[in-house]
C-alpha cells in the first residue's frame, strides 16, 4: 500500500480530487467507483469545483456506488442516491443513465445484487474505487464477520455501525437495519483503489487494515491482498501507522 499523510480534512479531500480528477481527464469514459459517507464529502466538493471552474468534464464518465440502504427509495433524504444526487451528481455533466446506486426497494434481492456484480463484471471493474473506513474496518456495508462475502449482498448492520450513522436519521428507531452491498469481488475489481480517512475514530482501523492479518473481523484488510491501493488520510488518522 501506498500511505499519503495529509495535514488536515481538507488536504485530504483536496489530493483525492486531483487524483480522480486526472483520471477523468486521462480516460474520459471512466468507470469510477464512489462512496458515501461524510468522509468522501470533501472531495466530491472538490470534483464540483474541478467541473465548475476547471471545465473538468463528467459526460462519459461511468459512476458506480458501494451501497444503498434496504427499504429506502431513491427521493428518501437518506439514501445514498439521494446523497450522491445532492453531493455531486446534480453539480456536474453526468448522464443520469450513467449513475449507478443499487436498487433499495428491489423484491428481490438476490437477482438485483446478481445483475449488479453482473454490470461492474461486463464494465471491467472500476478505474478508481473510492472507500472511506468504518470505525469498525468495514468497508462499504461489509461488516466484520468469519469470513468475506464475495458478491452483492443483503447485510444486517450490526449496533456499531447503526449507532454510527443514525446521527443522520431523526432517531436511531428510523436507521435501516439493512443495507444491499458491493462484495469484496467487485470491490477488489478495481484497477487502482483510494481509502480516505480522517480523525482520530478512524486510527485504530487504519492501523490494523496496514500493519493487521487479513481478517474478515476487520473487513478492509483485504485490501493488503490488492496490488495497487493508495492510503490517503489525515495525520490523526495515519497516528500509530507513522
Amino acid at each position: 500500500m501506498q500511505i499519503i499523510s495529509c495535514v488536515d480534512y481538507a488536504d485530504m479531500s483536496r489530493k483525492a480530487a486531483r487524483i480522480l480528477a486526472a483520471q477523468v481527464q486521462l480516460k474520459p469514459e471512466c468507470v469510477l467507483g464512489l462512496a458515501t459517507g461524510s468522509t468522501p464529502i470533501g472531495t466530491y466538493k472538490e470534483l464540483i469545483r474541478f467541473h465548475r471552474d476547471e471545465e473538468l468534464d463528467f459526460s462519459k464518465v461511468i459512476a458506480i456506488n458501494l451501497d444503498e440502504y434496504y427499504g429506502l427509495s431513491p427521493e428518501h433524504e437518506q439514501s445514498y442516491h439521494y446523497f450522491m444526487c445532492q453531493n455531486l451528481f446534480k453539480h456536474i455533466n453526468i448522464s443520469p443513465e450513467n449513475t449507478h446506486v443499487p436498487d433499495g426497494l428491489t423484491l428481490d434481492v438476490d437477482q438485483t445484487c446478481a445483475d449488479y456484480d453482473s454490470m461492474v463484471a461486463s464494465l471491467g471493474g472500476t478505474d478508481i474505487q473510492l472507500l472511506g473506513i468504518g470505525d469498525n474496518g468495514h468497508i462499504a456495508f461489509n461488516e466484520p464477520h468469519t469470513f468475506f462475502f464475495a458478491q452483492t449482498h443483503l447485510v444486517d448492520l450490526n449496533e456499531e455501525t447503526i449507532k454510527a450513522n443514525a446521527r443522520f436519521f431523526e432517531s436511531v428507531s428510523e436507521m435501516p437495519r439493512q443495507a444491499i452491498t458491493m462484495g469484496m469481488r467487485s470491490i477488489l475489481s478495481a484497477k487502482r483503489i483510494l481509502l480516505l480517512a480522517s480523525g482520530t475514530k478512524k486510527t485504530e482501523a487504519i492501523a490494523q487494515m496496514i500493519n493487521g492479518p487479513v481478517d474478515p473481523q476487520l473487513p478492509a484488510s483485504i485490501l493488503q491482498l490488492h496490488p495497487n491501493v493508495m492510503v490517503i488520510a489525515d495525520k490523526e488518522a495515519l497516528a500509530l501507522v507513522l
